[in-house]
């Protein structure tokens, strides 16, 4: 289980201006421009109406079903990735497909990083998302391991790419400062109602459960399904 620090929007800041960070590719890159403005936020924001309509949940399976999940995950999580790879396929199969489980992702901001992947994987919407998550996980090796900022964003614009994003669609979500204030604070808001302080956590019916096996998710489900 990954237990860190959870950052706000105080954290993300740097020093400086507005409090929004901007990145340039220092004249490498596509069309030597701004890569990311607006990736990080200064201070403590309230998640707004507006917040909320522009930070959607992202779910799958039915709204109706009789068990709901609500997935925290932060897309620099190994024990994410290792869940995202080893239970959530079995998870979506039998219980989500067949219409047992609504299962609900959102994302946590340990870091900048996560922030930025998290940016980017809504960038293309509702129907592109879960694909780019899945994307960003099985690649969180490779993408999120340099220590230079200007390196991650570029591994992650070469992802956007390779999702069907264009250049200028990618840029375009990565400097939208308005959306990377209003997913900090939407992610404080459920992260502090949830009662959050650890990645991969789930909230199975109103009640706080920790990383797990795909036996044991299986068995807890079955017991709310009354299987």
């Amino acid at each position: 289980m990954d237990r860190r620090f959870f950052i706000g929007a105080g954290g993300l800041a740097v020093a400086g201006g507005a409090g929004w960070w901007l990145l340039r590719d220092g004249g490498t890159g596509a069309g030597s421009t701004a890569i990311v403005q607006g990736a990080e936020a200064q201070g403590t924001e309230t998640a707004t109406e507006a917040d909320f309509a522009r930070v959607p949940d992202m779910s799958r399976g039915d709204p109706d079903a009789p068990v709901t999940v609500i997935e925290y995950a932060s897309l620099t999580c190994p024990h994410c990735a290792t869940f995202h790879r080893n239970v959530m396929p079995r998870l979506k199969e039998e219980y989500v497909d067949t219409g047992q489980v609504y299962f609900i992702t959102r994302e946590v901001y340990f870091d900048r990083y996560g922030l930025w992947a998290a940016m980017l994987a809504r960038c293309g919407g509702e129907a592109r998302y879960f694909p780019m998550i899945e994307m960003i996980f099985e690649n969180q090796r490779e993408w999120a391991s340099s220590n230079d900022p200007a390196v991650v964003v570029e591994n992650l614009r070469r992802l956007g790419r390779r999702s069907g994003l264009s250049n200028d669609e990618i840029d375009a979500c990565l400097q939208d400062a308005d959306q990377a204030r209003a997913m900090v604070a939407v992610y404080q808001h459920h992260a502090t109602n949830d009662r959050i302080e650890a990645t991969p956590s789930f909230v199975v019916d109103g009640e706080l459960h920790s990383n797990m096996s795909f036996e044991a998710f299986s068995a807890l489900l079955d017991q709310r399904l009354g299987l």
